[in-house]
């Protein structure tokens, strides 16, 4: 799986999603920080990338546009540190991979985490 991250989730989400084996890339590191949302969801389509953010945002976008893909991680957390992001992040990869590769929004909590297959 591939994997962009967006402003709110630190680079170094991205780094230990590396070191995990997956291809993953960080929009400060490409100088994209202040695209906007429509030109990211452009970037993850063309890139095959999951996108992995804090903005609720997407979801909205996803829905209007009917997309099927990309999938989207949403983290709806009381403590969004990088630890706390990283730790959700993992169950979510290992219980829901079929859904992030068919298109899904993953909406994460402390709590649990809810999938909608796209499209909405």
């Amino acid at each position: 799986m591939k994997f962009l991250a967006d402003m709110g989730i630190s680079p170094r989400t991205v780094t230990w999603l590396r070191s995990q084996g997956y291809d993953a890339i960080h929009l400060v590191e490409q100088r994209l920080e202040k695209i906007p949302d429509e030109a990211i969801l452009l970037k993850a389509q063309n890139e095959q990338r999951i996108i992995l953010t804090v903005d609720l945002d997407f979801g909205f976008l996803l829905a209007t546009t009917k997309a099927s893909l990309p999938s989207v991680i949403l983290f709806r957390l009381g403590n969004e540190s990088r630890e706390v992001i990283e730790q959700r992040l993992t169950e979510v990869l290992e219980k829901c991979q079929a859904e992030l590769l068919s298109g899904a929004i993953i909406s994460v909590t402390n709590e649990y985490y809810r999938v909608r297959s796209l499209p909405i």
